[in-house]
């Protein structure tokens, strides 16, 4: 009988080897396999799943489960080959595609990439990183003593990289794909509204104070008009419309750690909006344009001139020397008075107008457009600080509108009564 023209090639123990698979002069097995016509090859000291390891070996998957997982992705076009990124070159791939992003959006990519430069786990492959490695990553940043805020940075980062990577093919799963919340303790601290008696104590104090009264006009608009306070910095004479008294918001101030100035687009499509001013407000804003000393020259940012508020070099003031001089309030504040004010900051006043107008009863679809939010959600829940004291008055005013409903129907009971009386008469008579 006439031996094969092609004799099946096989192993030390004579087990036959498969198309693309061979064995090296090492004994270390090796399948050979094609992605778009290039040469691809993985290597494992096994063949079979069940045969032992050779000594002094690291552990590895056997060649023929390999060779699967291969299959597997190239079966569903997914290039097993670009499992062997690492986090880091998938993060600057993703990162690559950012264009056009804020200058603070930029400056956020930028430091996640400073954190992860630092870590083991950026240059680990990502076709290794399951989910739970993904959840001891982002522990180990809150054990090192990263804030929840950073880690929620960070993870903002990591999981659309590797999105990017299941909608290339690259991944099956995002490893990241799961809920922060579970994970990772919430150690921030939360921004609460003060109240309304303290509102009136600290407008009262900065006004009657010999060196912070010249700040009253700014802090009352910040506590009756919930702008941000890089809008308010923004804002110039010509976004104020005092004939028809509206604030118009379509931009907002900020400035860089290189201490560049710049404009930029408010945070969200909402956020540009036309804010009416109530009389107290238009009083305010009157004063702070009577009071503005003109500059010799005027200085303009990106097309932007004529800043409500200007410092000894003729630059607009930004969110800094506002946070700043609210901070020296409080300080000065708490230095006079037994009963200590908390800490109040131009966000603290922000929260505070959400829940004051949440309080008087505003329509919550006209609040959000006030506070500039996409998302009611977050008008509803994040800034209405409503406690204890606001449901017992809620209660307390369903309880009056029912007894008002009960009378109002004993009433119209009444009525009727009376006039069926009457029209028993009448057919009597």
């Amino acid at each position: 009988m006439a031996s094969h023209p092609y004799p099946k090639r096989r192993d030390s123990k004579h087990r036959v080897l498969r198309r693309g698979e061979s064995i090296r002069a090492d004994g270390k097995y090796q399948f050979k396999y094609y992605v778009n016509g290039k040469p691809k090859f993985v290597y494992s000291w096994r063949l079979e799943p069940t045969d032992k390891l050779p000594q002094g070996k690291k552990p590895c998957l056997s060649l023929r489960e390999l060779e699967k997982q291969i299959g597997y992705d190239l079966d569903s076009q997914m290039d097993p080959t670009r499992k062997n990124m690492t986090v880091m070159e998938l993060v600057e791939r993703y990162l690559a595609t950012r264009t056009g992003v804020k200058p603070s959006t930029l400056s956020n990519y930028k430091f996640v990439r400073n954190i992860l430069s630092k870590e083991d786990f950026s240059g680990k492959r990502i076709g290794d990183v399951k989910t739970s490695d993904a959840k001891l990553f982002l522990i180990k940043l809150q054990s090192d003593g990263r804030r929840h805020s950073t880690v929620k940075t960070v993870r903002g980062v990591l999981r659309p990289a590797f999105q990017m990577a299941v909608d290339d093919d690259y991944l099956h799963k995002n490893p990241f794909g799961f809920e922060l919340a579970g994970v990772v303790v919430n150690d921030s601290l939360t921004r609460e509204a003060i109240t309304r008696d303290q509102m009136r104590k600290f407008l009262k104090f900065v006004h009657d104070d010999n060196c912070y009264c010249k700040y009253y006009e700014t802090v009352y608009i910040l506590f009756h008009t919930g702008m941000r306070i890089s809008e308010f910095c923004g804002l110039t004479i010509s976004d104020l419309d005092m004939d028809n008294r509206i604030i118009d918001i379509n931009h907002q101030l900020q400035r860089s750690s290189a201490m560049e100035y710049y404009i930029q687009s408010t945070k969200t499509n909402a956020g540009t909006r036309k804010i009416p001013m109530t009389e107290e407000v238009y009083r305010c804003f009157q004063a702070i344009i009577e009071d503005r000393e003109a500059p010799r020259f005027e200085k303009m940012v990106d097309g932007y001139t004529g800043f409500l508020y200007l410092d000894d070099q003729g630059m607009p003031l930004v969110a800094m020397h506002w946070e700043h001089r609210f901070n020296h309030m409080v300080n000065r504040y708490n230095e006079i008075y037994r009963v200590q004010m908390p800490n109040i900051t131009p966000h603290v006043c922000r929260h505070t107008y959400c829940s004051n107008q949440a309080r008087a009863g505003m329509n919550p679809k006209t609040l959000q457009y006030l506070m500039g939010h996409s998302d009611i959600g977050v008008t509803l829940n994040v800034y209405t600080h409503l406690g204890l004291e606001d449901a017992a008055a809620e209660m307390a005013r369903m309880e009056a509108v029912e007894a008002a409903r009960k009378e109002q129907e004993k009433i119209s009971g009444k009525k009727d009564r009376e006039n069926t009386v009457t029209q028993k008469m009448f057919r009597a008579v």
